[in-house]
């Protein structure tokens, strides 16, 4: 138990666009600073927001979890409708409730998944700027599906780190990850027990330039037993990626993200 009593949980899905990732930052707009000032209000008390995963500027969240210690005692419902009150439109609560004092948003999670969404036609979107990255030149999705398959398994991903990060491992176990085309839209979507920074989207970056290779499958394997990031691709753009989905043991009880989710 702490001083606060109980711990609560939440689901928060936002546009990440307007502000410079999930982490508070002395000088400019975060959406931890957002998310606590409004659960605050509602709690009648300062409350510290831990997350799932630690977002970058510019990127999404379908399923961000959260966890947050309180004495206020408050309907999942009150949460909820209450914070939403209290944020901008481009960012929102999905659900919430109360959990052991044994759950850790970022320590108990099993595995996040990742999306990342892919424009793919000549001319650019007015409406999807800022919500998916626009890439003019034909993809081959199947080819890129088959390269990705080269990253499953637990391997040194040090060739798809940022030189920013400050992860004092590179060893991550990828579980899965597929790519496909749905129309104008290719989508890469990645499930692993966690990510190095910009991992995800230095993946796709790869992609993006190994799909034109003769042998995709043997160049992105090459890629990998590099671990160095100077083989790698370009970093894609911030706007195609979304936090979809962080998974927990089930006895935590924490919905998946989407229409199940309720306000009971």
């Amino acid at each position: 138990m702490t001083e606060l009593g109980r711990r609560v949980a939440a689901i928060i899905e936002y546009d990440g666009t307007d502000y410079a990732g999930w982490q508070s930052q002395a000088h400019s707009v975060s959406i931890q600073d957002a998310v606590q000032a409004a659960l605050s209000f509602v709690a009648g008390h300062p409350v510290v927001a831990i997350c799932a995963g630690r977002t970058d500027a510019g990127v999404h969240a379908i399923g961000q979890v959260i966890h947050f210690d309180t004495h206020a005692v408050r309907t999942p419902r009150a949460w909820v409708l209450g914070t939403n009150t209290k944020l901008a439109p481009s960012i929102a609560l999905q659900w919430a409730g109360e959990v052991s004092m044994g759950f850790h948003a970022r320590h108990k999670a099993v595995r996040r998944v990742y999306r990342y969404v892919i424009l793919n036609r000549s001319a650019r979107s007015a409406l999807q700027r800022t919500r998916t990255a626009w890439i003019h030149r034909p993809l081959d999705a199947k080819a890129m599906h088959a390269a990705a398959q080269a990253l499953i398994g637990e391997h040194d991903f040090s060739a798809f780190r940022s030189i920013e990060c400050q992860s004092q491992t590179t060893t991550r176990r990828v579980d899965s990850i597929e790519v496909r085309r749905e129309g104008d839209y290719v989508s890469l979507q990645i499930t692993a027990n966690a990510y190095l920074h910009h991992m995800v989207r230095n993946i796709v970056g790869t992609l993006l330039e190994l799909q034109r290779e003769i042998d995709p499958v043997a160049a992105m394997a090459r890629v990998l037993a590099s671990a160095d990031r100077r083989y790698a691709g370009a970093t894609a753009p911030a706007a195609g990626l979304y936090l979809w989905r962080v998974e927990y043991p089930t006895d935590f009880a924490i919905p998946a993200p989407g229409g199940q989710i309720g306000l009971n």
